[in-house]
């Protein structure tokens, strides 16, 4: 039996959601990197994999699938492992409702809004689009305070980890890393404790990108 081939670089947050949940599972997985710095995910080869030029796709034993969503719960389900899915319907449906939450409002303004504009300005040499910056700042600052409001237990979905606190963590962890990121952090206590448990997990050390 073949081992599952993980593709994406290991700088984007997505990828690094589906290597904590095989990290999480202990599952062996293959990496082949496809740079988007590049343009590698719109090449003939990616765009057979992922019509949409996205990043990550996984293949495991000739099935294919992409949107990360969709991976990490095909992963919990397909492999041996601690279950990383609520076993009530509350907690599945609270799980499912971050998820949606995570890729609706907090990726798009967090990573896309403000993450990327610092990143792409440090790699050029330049100073950062401030006003692009600030204008996501406050739907930044809606979707943490929808997370915080919805956080009851030690993690996101409950008292046990679920998909929705990796599917999070890799954004949580760059946003931080922003001085916007960590100024709205500041107003949120329940999720800055969740990331001070989150942060040393085995798991977020060992996909932490260089």
């Amino acid at each position: 039996m073949s081992n599952p081939i993980l593709y994406g670089p290991k700088y984007s947050a997505y990828v690094r959601s589906v290597r904590l949940t095989l990290a999480e599972k202990d599952v062996v997985c293959d990496f082949q990197d496809v740079d988007i710095l590049a343009g590698a995910h719109k090449e003939a080869a990616h765009l057979a994999r992922h019509p949409f030029g996205k990043v990550p796709v996984f293949e495991h034993e000739g099935f294919v699938l992409y949107e990360t969503s969709a991976i990490i719960r095909y992963i919990d389900e397909a492999f041996q492992g601690p279950r990383l899915q609520p076993g009530d319907p509350g907690g599945r449906a609270r799980m499912n409702q971050f998820l949606c939450v995570i890729d609706s409002y907090a990726y798009p303004t967090m990573i896309n809004g403000i993450v990327i504009p610092h990143f792409r300005a440090a790699r050029g040499g330049a100073k950062p689009d401030e006003a692009a910056i600030e204008a996501a700042v406050p739907a930044a600052g809606e979707a943490l305070a929808a997370m915080e409001a919805l956080f009851v237990g030690e993690f996101l979905a409950g008292k046990t980890l679920s998909l929705a606190d990796l599917h999070f963590a890799p954004i949580c962890d760059y946003f931080r890393q922003t001085p916007e990121g960590e100024s709205l952090f500041s107003g949120t206590p329940k999720l800055s404790r969740w990331w001070s448990t989150m942060s040393r997990r085995p798991s977020i050390e060992a996909t932490a990108p260089s």
